[in-house]
């Protein structure tokens, strides 16, 4: 590494970073959110008329970080519908939760052709000036679609190796909060946990690096919600910054 590094002290020992994708290097947790949003209401509305999904507290509490399916469990269960599980070929729905996994996927996608993937820009830098200093990096996803909105944004050809949702499925790796996603791009860029930094900006992520042995764990709050960056620091992040882009030395060139 250079004398005069861009990184943060916390970053010089790693030798490699692996960051999640929605919320932390694309802002696509929005729509993922508002995907959620009109899946779970329709789910709601059909048991009863409860009380609508909140896209930032529910969101956060319950899908952030975790698979669809199991995204939809968790917050099904927070509301005490016990929906059968149903199987992956469900049509969008609400009968299941199989069926409303599909219906937010099914808008998320409307969502992506709609509006493209956005980038956020302190996150690029950060990845520019960890290439520059010789420390690859790994882009870590629970959903299917991480590859196609790096590949959308323009990132896909920054990061050493992509474990989305797809490869989780093919390889049948758990999801977060199990740290296997994370372990895996550790292992494709051929350092142990211990010598790689994880960036999330989900509690269950933040609690996947942790409980993976990660020698620095990275929380990111973008929320502005009282409490989140306390309950990162609960689930395990070593440091919490309002943008990856703070990982950058004072002074370090936009």
């Amino acid at each position: 590494m250079s004398a005069a590094s861009p990184l943060a002290a916390c970053l010089r020992p790693v030798r490699a970073v692996v960051f999640d994708t929605d919320g932390v290097l694309t802002d696509s947790a929005r729509m993922h959110a508002a995907a959620w949003q009109e899946a779970f209401d329709a789910c709601l509305a059909a048991a009863g008329g409860q009380r609508p999904f909140d896209p930032v507290d529910d969101y956060l509490r319950h899908v952030d970080g975790r698979s669809r399916l199991d995204g939809a469990a968790a917050f099904l269960a927070s509301r005490g519908l016990a929906l059968p599980p149903g199987s992956p070929g469900d049509a969008p729905g609400t009968d299941t939760v199989a069926a409303v996994a599909a219906r937010k996927d099914e808008v998320f996608r409307a969502l992506l052709r709609e509006r493209g993937a956005a980038v956020w820009p302190g996150s690029v830098r950060l990845v520019h000036a960890l290439r520059g200093e010789g420390i690859p990096c790994a882009a870590v996803s629970a959903s299917r679609h991480a590859t196609e909105l790096l590949t959308r944004a323009g990132l896909l050809g920054l990061f050493r190796a992509v474990v989305d949702g797809n490869e989780a499925a093919r390889l049948g790796l758990p999801g977060k909060p199990d740290p296997a996603l994370f372990a895996e791009a550790a292992r494709r860029l051929a350092v142990l946990p211990r010598e790689a930094a994880v960036v999330e900006d989900a509690t269950a992520g933040v609690e996947a690096g942790r409980r993976g042995g990660f020698g620095l764990v990275v929380g990111v709050d973008r929320s502005g919600t009282p409490g989140h960056a306390a309950a990162l620091r609960r689930h395990g992040a070593d440091v919490v910054v309002a943008d990856p882009g703070d990982l950058l030395a004072p002074g370090t060139a936009p």
